[in-house]
C-alpha cells in the first residue's frame, strides 16, 4: 500500500510538470506576440509613409495629427506601452500619442487615417471589424469604453452618439474640443 506522503509527492510532481509546461507555452506565445506586434508596426509605418507620399496636401493633416510618424519610433511602442491599467492623460499640445497604451494608439490611428481620408465618423463596431476582432458585444463594448475615455480626456470627439472622430486638437486644427 502506497504511503500518503508518496501519493502527495506524485501529485506535486505532476502539478510542477504542468506549471513548467504552461510557462514554456506562455514564453513561446509572448515571443510570437512580440514578433506579430513588430510586423504590425512595420506595416503601420509603411502605410503612413505611403499615405504621406500619396496625400495631395503633402501630408499636412497627417503631420498635425496626434499619432503622426514624428511622435516616436513606432517599433518601440509595443514594449513600452503594453501595460495593464494604463492611464489616459488629458490631451494637450505637444503631447505625443506614444504616452497611450497600444490599444488607445490603435483607436487614434484608425481615426487619424479616417480623418486624413475625409471618411467621417467611426463607430465602435466598425473599429472592431477594422482591427480584425469579432464584432461581438464584449469586444465592441471594450472599444466603446476606451473611445469614451479618449473623449473624456480630449483626444476624441463624439459628434453623434456612438460615432467618434478626432477632437480638434489632435486633428491638428488647434485647441482641444
Amino acid at each position: 500500500m502506497p504511503s500518503v506522503v508518496g501519493l502527495l509527492e506524485v501529485h506535486e510532481l505532476a502539478a510542477r510538470r504542468r506549471v513548467d509546461g504552461l510557462r514554456e507555452e506562455a514564453d513561446r506565445i509572448q515571443a510570437e506576440l512580440a514578433a506579430a506586434e513588430q510586423e504590425w508596426q512595420e506595416w503601420v509605418i509603411t502605410r503612413r509613409r505611403v499615405g504621406t507620399v500619396l496625400d495631395p496636401d503633402g501630408g499636412s493633416i497627417a503631420d498635425g495629427a496626434a499619432c503622426g510618424p514624428r511622435d516616436a519610433d513606432a517599433r518601440s511602442v509595443p514594449s513600452q506601452a503594453a501595460r495593464a491599467k494604463s492611464q489616459v492623460p488629458v490631451w494637450r499640445e505637444q503631447l505625443a500619442c506614444s504616452v497611450l497604451s497600444v490599444d488607445y494608439q490603435r483607436i487614434l490611428q484608425a481615426l487619424t487615417d479616417r480623418h486624413r481620408l475625409h471618411q467621417g465618423l467611426l463607430t465602435c463596431q466598425e473599429m472592431a471589424v477594422a482591427f480584425g476582432l469579432d464584432a461581438v458585444p464584449a469586444k465592441v463594448e471594450a472599444l466603446r469604453s476606451k473611445a469614451k475615455r479618449l473623449v473624456a480626456r480630449g483626444w476624441l470627439a463624439e459628434r453623434q452618439p456612438g460615432r467618434f472622430t478626432l477632437a480638434q486638437g489632435p486633428a491638428g486644427q488647434g485647441g482641444a474640443s
